[in-house]
């Protein structure tokens, strides 16, 4: 691949151009395969519901189903009907349910109103399952967007390794990476090596935003300057050449300050950070650039 010299906030100008978007479903396509998923969800809370003398012990009967798929399922439902204001990943928390019902049990919707309320639905309650059903999709781009990346590197560079999570799997710890990380618990999503799979070209992060503006936006973009910050600041003191990729795509670039936001993030170390998106790679991801000493 020929070298260029392009920045990100350089394809500014035709960032339409530049990203990838993901495939979709279609409503209402959906609801059948929803219903179907999540219909023996509706049934088991419908079941948990008239056998609960309360809502804090609706909410303790959840908490001892065993499979922990359909418990996390049955604490969505709850947190629809019982309890809108407590977040699912409290809810989750098998070890904790009876702390979060003696101390959140009094805000929990009575159990009499829940099961009318219930009882009012269809079953199955096709709204509900097509909410449910957003769950089961979100990280799906994410997923298929790393995983072309995988696919795009391999067959451009024959002579590097690239390591990490294709799709879903455990992120790479920077600290099991450098032993004497400051920071052992920093993950990344993929590491690439030289042929010799010893010496680390690079280390990379990989997001699709379907949407993104506001507060998600300032998130997204100050976490990866803390992360670039970090990490190239490790780089630099220790006499290591590696480089970060930043790899994101999807039309939430297209929203709000993103471009801007990223081009800066790419400038604050210049030479040593690229922010890609799949159709960049073969211009901008380069084996000089990935071998060129820091400065």
């Amino acid at each position: 691949m020929e070298e260029t010299s392009k920045s990100f906030r350089d394809y500014k100008s035709h960032a339409e151009n530049c990203i990838t978007l993901a495939t979709g479903e279609f409503y209402p396509d959906v609801l059948v395969d929803a219903c179907e998923l999540y219909g023996p969800v509706l049934i088991m809370f419908g079941q948990l519901l008239k056998s609960s003398e309360s809502s804090q012990r609706l909410f303790l009967q959840i908490a001892h189903v065993p499979t922990p798929w359909m418990r996390v399922q049955l604490c969505r439902v709850f947190k629809r009907y019982v309890s809108p204001t407590t977040p699912v990943e409290m809810l989750k928390k098998k070890s904790d349910a009876k702390k979060i019902a003696a101390r959140y049990g009094e805000k929990f919707r009575q159990i009499q109103e829940a099961q009318a309320a219930f009882m009012a639905r269809p079953m199955p309650d096709e709204v509900l399952s097509a909410r449910l059903w957003e769950y089961k999709e979100r990280g799906q781009k994410g997923y298929g967007l790393t995983e072309r990346f995988f696919e795009l590197f391999q067959a451009y560079f024959l002579n590097l390794y690239i390591t990490g999570p294709k799709r879903s799997g455990r992120d790479i710890l920077l600290g099991e990476v450098f032993n004497d990380y400051p920071n052992p618990r920093r993950p990344v999503d993929f590491i690439v090596k030289d042929v010799d799979a010893k010496s680390i070209l690079a280390v990379g992060l990989a997001r699709y935003d379907s949407d993104r503006g506001g507060a998600q936006e300032d998130d997204r973009t100050g976490g990866y300057n803390n992360c670039a910050n970090e990490f190239l600041g490790y780089a630099q003191a220790n006499g290591l050449n590696t480089k970060m990729i930043f790899l994101n795509d999807g039309p939430g670039l297209l929203l709000g300050s993103m471009w801007n936001d990223y081009a800066r993030l790419e400038e604050s170390w210049a030479g040593r950070i690229k922010v890609v998106t799949l159709r960049m790679i073969p211009d901008r991801i380069t084996y000089g650039w990935l071998k060129e000493e820091a400065t």
